[in-house]
């Protein structure tokens, strides 16, 4: 006799207590990890600083960090990016809810930890572009470079000599690749 795996719902995510570490749910199963390394969080600051102050500056919409977003469900999948941008012509002006929003953003920021796994990292990539994210930058602290998925499949890649762009989801953005991973 076997008995089914009891599946989590976004509810049950969202009212986890803090255990200290970063969790995710994929198709109902919850996935943790731990806690994000200083290479990381280093790239992730400078990437929050940098974008940030380009999205305020333009009155573009607004960006977050580390928040749930809502891609499917029954069963339900939430996933937290490093960082996130939702355009005011996808979001309005709604007010914001205690929940996991629906609307997916304009592009996501994923910064790879020495822990992750790149296989999570390609499948969170595909259920973002699948979900609607037009744009998904893939940030390697480790061999410091960015990769750019775009919602048409293509993929550019960024190293350290190059100025990573936001086009076609925010014209104008342009930033070194070198200044997101100089310590």
């Amino acid at each position: 006799m076997t008995t089914a795996k009891k599946l989590l719902t976004a509810a049950d995510l969202l009212a986890m207590p803090d255990d200290g570490k970063r969790h995710e749910l994929v198709r109902g199963e919850l996935i943790t990890m731990p806690l994000n390394d200083l290479r990381h969080g280093i790239a992730a600051g400078r990437i929050h600083l940098r974008f940030g102050n380009f999205i305020c500056g333009n009155d573009l919409g607004f960006g977050v960090g580390g928040c749930g977003f809502w891609l499917e469900q029954e069963p339900d999948t939430v996933l937290a990016p490093d960082y996130a941008f939702i355009s005011h012509a996808r979001w309005g002006y709604r007010p914001v809810a205690h929940d996991y929003p629906k609307i997916m953003p304009d592009l996501i920021i994923e910064v790879v930890s020495g822990f992750d796994i790149p296989e999570y990292i390609d499948a969170k990539t595909q259920m973002w572009l699948a979900a609607g994210v037009r744009l998904v930058w893939v940030v390697y602290p480790g061999t410091q470079e960015v990769h750019a998925h775009h919602d048409d499949g293509t993929v550019q890649r960024f190293g350290v000599g190059d100025t990573l762009t936001g086009d076609p989801v925010l014209p104008g953005f342009a930033c070194p690749v070198v200044d997101i991973f100089t310590y």
